[in-house]
């Protein structure tokens, strides 16, 4: 669906005054918006005929975080120029599947050795596990271990 210019008449005190060299009319960057609300493309699936999909997207960004679009849509509402109803989705990490690099699994590469061992200095963690006492013999019980014979010997 897109605006006709008499529609948006009726609406532009809901839109900011263009200032400077601007490419596209805010009619022009409201029908690409209304275009991706209505297909439900991405933003770079915008049709040539609306313009650069970039600047569509950073003005519709700047709309958004300044409120003008809200306001905009309850100006279309409030004229019953166009019908919208407004659904929220949740997702949570059940639905979300994880892609393959983002696991956690370990890359498969090769470690690349320093060019001398000197340039490397020394080891910085050394891990020489030490038994500094012999533990006596009424501290510690032996561990009693039997094992037991399944009927299937499968």
């Amino acid at each position: 669906m897109e605006i006709t210019h008499e529609q948006y008449e009726r609406i532009a005190d809901c839109f900011p005054v263009q200032r400077g060299n601007v490419s596209l009319t805010n009619l022009q960057i409201l029908n690409a918006i209304l275009y991706v609300a209505e297909h439900g493309c991405k933003w770079r699936g915008l049709p040539r005929r609306f313009g650069n999909w970039h600047t569509i997207y950073t003005r519709m960004n700047r709309w958004s975080k300044s409120g003008v679009l809200d306001r905009v849509f309850e100006c279309l509402q409030e004229a019953q120029i166009v019908r919208i109803k407004i659904e929220a989705v949740s997702l949570d990490s059940t639905i979300v599947r994880v892609h393959p690099d983002g696991t956690g699994a370990l890359k498969k590469t090769v470690p690349k050795p320093s060019a001398s061992l000197a340039a490397a200095g020394p080891p910085r963690f050394i891990w020489l596990p030490q038994m500094l006492e012999r533990p006596s013999p009424s501290a510690s019980r032996p561990v009693k271990r039997t094992m037991r014979r399944s009927a299937d010997p499968c």
